[in-house]
């Protein structure tokens, strides 16, 4: 009997708390720290559209030509020497 009256008194202090439907647009998540969409400078392009230029790449795009470059020069470093 005591656990059932425990239990109503904790469902009435949570209903007290919950904001009426007028104000259930305030339960909604807000991302605060997602600023990814918002640019501070010239925005990045694909490095295809300007291939001399890294420093307009987007990020992700001047990893993957870096490191194919990396690993085509140690590549045909190791074949050059090793092979001849």
């Amino acid at each position: 009997m005591a656990t059932l009256a425990a239990f109503a008194a904790r469902r009435a202090a949570t209903l007290g708390r919950t904001p009426a439907p007028s104000q259930a647009a305030s339960l909604i998540p807000r991302r605060g720290l997602a600023g990814a969409a918002d640019h501070h400078g010239p925005p990045r392009v694909n490095f295809w559209k300007y291939p001399m230029i890294p420093s307009k790449w987007k990020e992700e795009h001047f990893v993957i030509v870096s490191l194919s470059g990396w690993g085509l020069l140690f590549f045909s470093g190791y074949k050059f020497f090793v092979l001849h």
